[in-house]
């Protein structure tokens, strides 16, 4: 599952991972992302000495899991352009999307400094236009405001178009933190930590973004409609 942060990428994880017969990986590039980049995110010490720095390693290491369904968390701004994307072909890709102005409201709450480059949308773009090519049709896109107005049905379409039967053991959870969570947690967790379910939707933000924040959401525009042109739906 390819997405931007701030978005509900974990308590999707979750939801996944309350499969029986499903293991979860957690941001796995994380390190190599940090390593290459030089970049100061919270908890960039632990996270660096949590995982491979090396991005092959970390493609060795997903191409070894072994359970039925493995749910691999990516986000896209990980992937940089060095890394290779070669092991995607063997994965099912999805994109989790969420509109970059929400995203920016969020991020910005956790860590002051944003970029274009660091709410993953462009890349998401890229990536997901690399996967429709290989595989000469769309991959599935999710919205995750649908996810949250109506999980049952969105997670019985997204199982659906990824070939895995739906569970609905996915549809809640116990809270708490997990083993399987990245060393990063307690910087980003707090709220999922607290879920038992998916919580509604939330309302839109009615405070402006500042004046740099909205040039960032502006840039980034073209390419979150780009995928949410093909977010599939429960009649879909």
């Amino acid at each position: 599952m390819w997405s931007g942060p701030r978005n509900i990428s974990t308590a999707m994880m979750r939801s996944f991972e309350n499969r029986a017969d499903c293991a979860v990986v957690d941001e796995p590039f994380y390190a190599a992302y940090l390593a290459a980049t030089g970049l100061e995110h919270p908890m960039t010490a632990e996270v660096l000495a949590s995982q491979p720095r090396d991005w092959r390693a970390v493609a060795d290491e997903l191409a070894r899991a072994s359970a039925l369904v493995v749910y691999e968390k990516h986000m896209t701004h990980h992937m940089l352009p060095a890394f290779g994307l070669e092991w995607m072909a063997d994965c099912k890709n999805a994109f989790l999307i969420r509109d970059p102005a929400a995203v920016l409201a969020s991020y910005v709450q956790k860590r002051a400094h944003v970029t274009l480059d660091d709410i993953g949308v462009v890349r998401q773009h890229e990536l997901f236009e690399r996967e429709a090519d290989r595989l000469g049709e769309a991959p599935p896109v999710v919205e995750g405001a649908d996810v949250l107005a109506d999980p049952r049905a969105m997670l019985g379409a997204l199982c659906e178009a990824l070939g895995v039967a739906f569970d609905a053991a996915m549809l809640s959870w116990p809270s708490g933190p997990r083993a399987s969570d990245g060393v990063w947690a307690p910087a980003w967790y707090a709220a999922v930590e607290r879920s038992t379910g998916f919580a509604p939707p939330e309302r839109a933000a009615s405070a402006p973004l500042a004046d740099d924040l909205q040039k960032i959401a502006d840039q980034a525009r073209a390419h979150y409609e780009a995928l949410a042109r093909w977010k599939i739906s429960p009649s879909a």
